[in-house]
């Protein structure tokens, strides 16, 4: 498996960012981000009605509770965003995302050095419960979540 950084939090900006290289290509690792049979492999249990921009549905955990999610911004193959409600304090709006609280996510893939840069930036983290937990929170997940997706692509390379 290829090594790479850890994420890193900004807490000016309330962000986490986490750049990776991937020994695969581009259409491999857009395949991991975007297409939800894909991200339930690495990620939490995916499902969307619909594809691109606009698409809504679910990401569920074991152990958590199912998370609204929604297709922010899709450029196929080179980015995709996601927005998410996933502040444990404030629990799952029975109607799916709120806009006040919810952070968002994007992965912005890159051909390099023969494989794939993923760079993944969470935002919004200054709106939720508590704002230091959370990007630590999440932080260490994107360490893990990441990881285990690298391990799948390149073993699927």
């Amino acid at each position: 498996m290829t090594h790479n950084d850890a994420s890193v939090v900004d807490e000016e900006t309330f962000s986490v960012r986490r750049s990776i290289q991937i020994a695969a290509s581009v259409d491999k690792v857009w395949r991991a981000v975007a297409e939800p049979e894909h991200v339930s492999r690495w990620f939490g249990r995916t499902v969307l009605d619909g594809v691109g921009v606009g698409a809504t549905g679910t990401m569920t955990f074991p152990d958590y509770d199912v998370i609204p999610l929604r297709v922010e911004e899709c450029d196929e193959p080179r980015r995709i965003t996601y927005r998410w409600n996933n502040d444990d304090a404030l629990g799952t709006l029975p109607d799916g995302i709120d806009e006040a609280t919810s952070t968002v996510f994007t992965f912005t893939l890159e051909e390099s050095d023969g494989g794939t840069r993923l760079t993944v930036v969470e935002t919004g983290f200054e709106r939720t419960s508590d704002p230091r937990g959370n990007l630590e929170s999440h932080r260490t997940g994107w360490d893990l979540e990441l990881d285990k997706m690298v391990v799948l692509v390149e073993g699927e390379a």
